[in-house]
């Protein structure tokens, strides 16, 4: 059952159309990778789905999201449903925290703007949050720039899954990380996923990260979807030569490191 439904989705400026009519959904509970080269118009329909363009990009067509067209919904609307119903990692992890506020700053504001709870239980439940993404509880005490790269990307994703919300958007979150840190940052999105059950869009374009996490892959080439499907049938048999020429071009496949093993939210 798809929990997001994209109908004829385009994003103009006002020189042209960048993202061009596309159909595409996101199901409950999978695994969807968006792939394709840089300036394909990846980021833009992830960006489409919480009204969060640029003003000057306009999104036309239908985003589903249980029985509403959110390109139609109010900015106040949107809010409620932004962090809560469908949240966000994105490739600039360290632009989404502010210098001078803690971790634990940071996340009291996102608690007190979606939860009603005391000062005493939101700190129990970020601790707690923290832990699932295998972080010690002195994190909540420092501040973004006593934090590795690593560190505070799986800080974001532990305020991105804090509410459970029913979509996760991964914009391209491991690019600026090394190796090692992105793997522990898939290990923990991939664990996290699987006890919450939310989707997931993974933006990449990465074909490794895909053939070890995703379930679908959808194809995007200068504003159109050109190809869907399952994860091996696509990666086995593409259909479309800018799909093969992307699997071919993708660097070879290096043997999976030992798995890793955190605590998870309940």
């Amino acid at each position: 059952m798809s929990i997001v439904k994209m109908e004829n989705l385009s994003v103009s400026s006002k020189e042209n159309r960048i993202v061009k009519d596309i159909f595409l959904d996101i199901r409950e509970g999978e695994w969807l990778a968006l792939v394709g080269q840089s300036g394909s118009g990846k980021s833009l329909t992830a960006m489409a789905i919480g009204q969060l363009l640029a003003p000057n990009l306009q999104a036309t067509g239908v985003i589903s999201y249980r029985g509403d067209n959110l390109l139609t919904l109010s900015h106040s609307q949107m809010r409620k449903l932004r962090g809560k119903s469908i949240a966000y990692i994105f490739q600039d992890y360290q632009g989404s925290f502010t210098p001078f506020l803690t971790i634990g700053k940071h996340f009291e504001e996102y608690q007190k703007a979606h939860l009603s709870l005391s000062k005493k239980a939101r700190r129990q439940q970020a601790v707690h949050a923290l832990k699932a993404v295998g972080l010690s509880e002195e994190i909540y005490h420092r501040y973004p720039f006593q934090l590795s790269g690593g560190q505070l990307q799986r800080v974001s994703i532990s305020l991105a899954l804090l509410l459970k919300p029913d979509i996760l958007i991964a914009d391209e979150p491991t690019t600026a990380l090394d190796s090692v840190s992105s793997f522990k940052v898939l290990q923990v999105l991939s664990l996290l996923q699987k006890e919450t059950g939310c989707a997931i869009l993974f933006i990449t374009h990465d074909l490794r990260h895909v053939r070890n996490y995703a379930d679908r892959i959808a194809v995007m080439k200068d504003g159109e979807i050109i190809e869907t499907g399952d994860k091996h049938q696509v990666l086995s048999h593409p259909k479309h030569a800018y799909t093969d020429q992307l699997i071919r071009s993708s660097p070879p496949l290096r043997p999976r490191h030992e798995s890793i093993t955190y605590e998870v939210v309940r």
